[in-house]
């Protein structure tokens, strides 16, 4: 792939241009986010870019006033993950700057981020997901137990629980007792306001990347990666970030016509929401044939997925041909491009 050259309004020669990459923040992810940060740093080529890091602690301060860092830098680089960094605050504060930045925007960011509300919106516009509602911290302090009757009733049993505005798949629990609706409920609300509660989908777990240049319309769809957990029942935090952690095939192995219509969901989800750059859509394949043809029921969008070198993303963008510096220009060139600053 031949990446287009970048100028700058009112310049009339090639610059080699600042990238300000945002770590950190206030979530629980920020032991994460630090190591997507660092290996877009260190990714990031030096002949292109002027690379300068940006830490944002837990408190949510930043190690350079962001007036400083329009300044700075030409674009930012987000690599958070979580509250924060993700749900849209931070592309709010960048938008406020006029600084061009990688990845949605703060409507999109938010509307992502709250998974009861991106579900709806799925649902509304066709897309099979799983049985949901949510309870809030004050119903759950105030019914308690009593809610796990309504939640078997209206889920179906087991059911799912897991924060509404989280990511990492941390704090996610199947729920199969009494007992353990307790501890999963508070433990949801640990992480978010809000605790999402879901019918359990039978199948074999899928995730699907999307990229584009910078607007919706250009998305384009990478290879479906099927997730194989090794230790627990389905894709949690101990099987992303671990050494023994779940086992990822790419492209999944499902027929071709399975494969493409995974592939078209995922670009058809990030249109919808109208996500910039990069997405990534989470799946399960519900059990339905020995070819694995059932439904595919969608279960969330992510719009920064992690950036480590043990993410999916990136590996999947590999498969497709794309090495992890040229995925990182393919970011930095759709940043620009939505800011109407390619020329």
């Amino acid at each position: 792939m031949t990446s287009p050259k970048i100028m700058f309004h009112g310049k009339g020669k090639e610059k080699r241009r600042s990238v300000a990459v945002l770590m950190g923040g206030p979530s629980h992810e920020h032991e994460v986010s630090i190591k997507s940060g660092k290996n877009v740093v260190h990714g990031l080529n030096r002949e292109k870019y002027d690379v300068k890091q940006i830490y944002i602690s837990k408190k949510g301060e930043w190690d350079t006033d962001i007036k400083d860092v329009r300044k700075l830098a030409d674009v930012a680089f987000i690599a958070m993950h979580g509250e924060y960094g993700e749900d849209g605050t931070v592309q709010a504060l960048l938008e406020a700057e006029k600084l061009p930045f990688t990845g949605s925007g703060a409507a999109t960011s938010a509307l992502a981020m709250n998974k009861y509300l991106s579900l709806r919106t799925f649902q509304d516009h066709g897309f099979i997901v799983p049985h949901s509602f949510l309870v809030t911290r004050e119903e759950w302090e105030r019914f308690g137990e009593k809610l796990f009757d309504r939640a078997r009733h209206y889920a179906g049993y087991p059911f799912v629980v897991k924060p509404n505005a989280s990511g990492s798949s941390v704090a996610v629990s199947i729920v199969k007792s009494p007992e353990e609706f307790m501890k999963a409920m508070d433990e949801a609300f640990v992480y978010s306001r809000h605790a999402l509660i879901q019918s359990y989908i039978r199948g074999r777990e899928v995730t699907c990347g999307v990229l584009d240049h910078g607007f919706s319309e250009s998305a384009f769809a990478l290879l479906p990666t099927e997730i194989v957990p090794r230790q627990s029942h389905f894709f949690d935090y101990q099987e992303k970030y671990s050494v023994q952690g779940a086992h990822e095939i790419t492209p999944a192995r499902f027929p071709a016509p399975v494969l493409q219509h995974i592939q078209r969901l995922a670009v058809g989800l990030h249109k919808l929401l109208h996500c910039r750059g990069f997405s990534r859509s989470d799946f399960i394949i519900e059990d339905g044939s020995p070819l694995g043809g059932g439904r595919v029921v969608i279960l969330e969008i992510n719009t920064i997925p992690g950036l480590t070198e043990q993410s999916l993303l990136p590996k999947a963008a590999a498969a497709h041909g794309l090495a992890f510096p040229s995925f990182l220009d393919l970011l930095i060139e759709g940043a620009f491009r939505a800011h109407h600053l390619l020329l």
